[in-house]
């Protein structure tokens, strides 16, 4: 839940907005702002702590993203992929339990 939390809070590169607004018209409500002080010392450390937990998550998508970023700039054309099925969008309905999970070796036939 942070980690999808984190990912919604995040402005997507290619849309240059928030997920969470795409999705439901509206900013994320950040529920753990602490505007003054209260008088339960575990709410406060709860706050705190997920506020710490987010920065985490969203220090390591950070990561992976750049991690994801340099792996693609190494590809070049004849590099041979395989592609997940999950994300293909296919003109007949298949039957999941029976579609092959991976398809291909596909060349690079050009590096965008």
């Amino acid at each position: 839940m942070i980690a999808k939390f984190a990912v919604n809070n995040q402005i997507h590169t290619a849309t240059k907005i928030l997920p969470f607004i795409v999705n439901y018209g509206r900013e994320l409500r950040m529920g753990a702002n602490i505007r003054r002080k209260g008088k339960v010392e575990k709410v406060i450390e709860f706050a705190e702590k997920m506020k710490r937990v987010q920065e985490e998550v969203r220090t390591a998508l950070r990561k992976v993203q750049k991690d994801m970023k340099r792996q693609a700039e190494n590809w070049k054309k004849s590099d041979k992929l395989i592609l997940n099925t999950r994300e293909l969008i296919f003109k007949k309905k298949l039957v999941k339990k029976l579609t092959e999970r991976y398809v291909g070796l596909y060349g690079i036939e050009e590096v965008i």
